[in-house]
């Protein structure tokens, strides 16, 4: 077994089914690729066993349903262990992968059979789009979509790990589960660098590890590892969909720091750091004012006034996030009044 997709699952069944249905039609263009599908369903409202059956004669799935909610990080590492294949890839149920992707990844295993970490690339898509065609989705339909990159790069290339972290490489610096295949013995070694007692939070992003537990496994585990740099977008990542959407300035803001603050306890190199914090700081003023105005449900009660604002401070992004703000503002005037002219 080659490839083994690990979907944590809860709720969205309509989503599940696209995304099911985008890996049948991508497995109807290779030959030779043996992969499985492995879901673990965090007890949705809704049994998603009937949906699942649909497409179990297509290719094997290993399926799972917890008895409660054990909360993201649990169900997502419980995927993995569910898994077989030589690599893993972690993805939403709310996710797409694209027609050609198991072409791609076919040759591109085979060429690359001593890389163990993969950065694949990804599209962006509002998901409304989806309620122009019949469902489940057809992905063939995106042949003439025209849909914008996560990573701009436009060349596939051999790296070491800390290359990947980068801005130009990705924004949101690893944080996104589906911009990850990997070794999927080597991920599963990696286990023991999360805070055990934090993972069982099944709070919504309530801490670090909760939130970022596949981005702290890989860089701890991949960080001396050859690493590979996927330029092609191979999935499709759809926006609009997800119910935590009020927690998006708090992950930017908050956890995306807090991440590159455990990278460089790794060993990332300290100008890069700098350089990346930097980066992430661009809207830092108007996001924690959208937070403290919006309270616990925009993740004001997970936020440390001291570790999460006043250090960083020290940024330049972090006073000129405010010269950013009031630029788009004005853009945003004058390209309404355009219109209404």
């Amino acid at each position: 077994m080659i490839l083994s997709i690990c979907i944590p699952s809860y709720n969205r069944l309509d989503c599940l089914e696209n995304c099911l249905n985008s890996i049948l039609i991508a497995s109807k263009n290779v030959e030779n690729f043996e992969f499985e599908v492995c879901i673990s369903d965090n007890h949705s409202e809704k049994d998603p066993a009937e949906t699942i059956s649909k497409y179990t004669k297509y290719f094997k799935i290993n399926y799972s349903r917890n008895e409660k909610n054990i909360g993201f990080a649990l169900n997502a590492i419980k995927t993995v262990e569910l898994s077989k294949g030589e690599y893993a890839w972690i993805i939403g149920n709310d996710d797409l992968i694209l027609p050609n992707t198991f072409v791609y990844l076919k040759n591109l295993f085979s060429i690359n059979n001593d890389v163990k970490f993969f950065f694949a690339n990804s599209f962006y898509l509002q998901s409304k789009y989806l309620n122009n065609f019949p469902h489940p989705f057809n992905t063939l339909e995106l042949r003439n979509k025209k849909m914008t990159q996560l990573s701009k790069l436009d060349r596939d290339q051999v790296v070491k790990f800390w290359d990947i972290i980068d801005p130009k490489v990705s924004w949101e610096f690893l944080i996104g589960i589906f911009l990850s295949i990997f070794d999927r013995k080597i991920w599963l070694s990696g286990l023991k660098y999360l805070d055990q007692e934090k993972i069982k939070d099944s709070n919504v992003w309530s801490n670090f590890d909760n939130t970022c537990l596949n981005a702290k496994i890989i860089s701890s585990v991949f960080k001396d590892q050859k690493s590979y740099i996927c330029s092609k977008p191979l999935s499709v990542n759809l926006i609009g969909e997800r119910e935590w959407v009020s927690l998006y300035d708090f992950i930017e803001i908050v956890r995306i720091p807090e991440l590159l603050d455990y990278y460089r306890s790794q060993g990332m190199n300290f100008w890069k750091y700098i350089y990346c914090k930097n980066f992430a700081l661009r809207n830092f003023f108007n996001f924690f004012t959208k937070i403290l105005l919006n309270g616990n449900k925009a993740g004001r009660n997970y936020v440390n006034i001291y570790k999460h604002f006043i250090k960083n401070l020290i940024y330049p992004n972090a006073w000129f996030s405010i010269i950013y703000f009031v630029i788009r503002a004005i853009k945003k005037v004058f390209i309404k009044k355009n219109i209404y002219e």
